[in-house]
């Protein structure tokens, strides 16, 4: 397997063939490799759990949406973290439904999401539904760690496929606190500072990067609120895997949970390297 593949999990489920869609479309749009993985656990093949069909089924349709790129197909056995967490290490992305059947039944709800998007060597990329009118705008979770300076390079890349714009929103939240005015002014100098280093980091990717546009938000919100109403015109959303501040359990904790839930565009899970 080399790096220049999206790896796809796939069970026969309507996100898992969403997921399909959405890789095979990216595989065109950045000249990538398709890899269809099915991962059998070993309950399922003890009681005859039947998959014949799931990876053809697959790639018929990849091949339908993306005629020239080049795919491949995998049959594994064992748990499907440990599998896809293994194949992702080697390849570009991991690209997966939010739900799906046997071991994907969880895989947005509990520690097989967690998993993934806290292992996967790169980018872990959810599929919630099949295609969406195209909004022209990628939404990025940005607090100037290493995790969200990787969901950034991730956003670049996916943006200059698209020809897309991308919106950089910071969320930072008050904390609550006796309501003493010098405690409010201490914070809003805070916030000030914390904005000011937001958009000096932004002025930075404009100018390594100036054939994509880049817009930026800094909200005082919760950063679930601030995705949520971002991602409303977004056609992909790109957090990093670890964060600071409001960003801190993006991924591993309540955050994640509520992204993942209520965002309905797909959503990039990004880790460093």
């Amino acid at each position: 397997m080399m790096a220049g593949q999206i790896v796809v999990g796939v069970d026969g489920s309507a996100p898992a063939t969403a997921a399909v869609e959405w890789a095979a479309a990216d595989a065109g749009r950045r000249r990538l490799g398709l890899r269809l993985v099915h991962v059998r656990e070993r309950w399922a093949r003890d009681l005859g759990e039947p998959d014949a069909g799931v990876l053809e089924a697959a790639a018929d349709r990849a091949r339908a949406l993306a005629p020239g790129v080049e795919l491949s197909t995998e049959m594994l056995t064992g748990r499907v973290v440990n599998a896809l967490v293994a194949a992702s290490a080697a390849a570009d992305s991991l690209v997966v439904g939010s739900r799906g059947r046997g071991g994907f039944a969880e895989m947005v709800l509990g520690s097989t999401a967690l998993g993934l998007a806290g292992h996967a060597a790169g980018p872990v990329v959810i599929v919630r539904e099949g295609p969406a009118p195209r909004q022209g705008e990628i939404v990025v979770g940005e607090d100037g760690s290493e995790p969200s300076k990787a969901a950034m390079d991730y956003a670049i890349e996916q943006a200059r496929a698209r020809d897309a714009r991308i919106r950089v929103v910071y969320a930072w939240q008050l904390p609550v606190l006796a309501p003493y005015a010098a405690a409010y002014t201490a914070l809003d100098e805070s916030y000030q500072e914390e904005s000011r280093a937001a958009a000096e980091r932004v002025v930075a990717w404009r100018e390594k990067n100036p054939d994509v546009s880049i817009v930026d938000d800094q909200v005082c919100e919760h950063p679930v609120a601030a995705l949520m109403k971002a991602s409303a015109t977004a056609d992909l959303v790109v957090v990093g895997s670890r964060g600071l501040g409001g960003f801190a359990s993006a991924v591993l904790g309540s955050i994640s949970h509520g992204v993942l839930h209520h965002v309905t565009c797909p959503v990039a899970v990004v880790r460093p390297r």
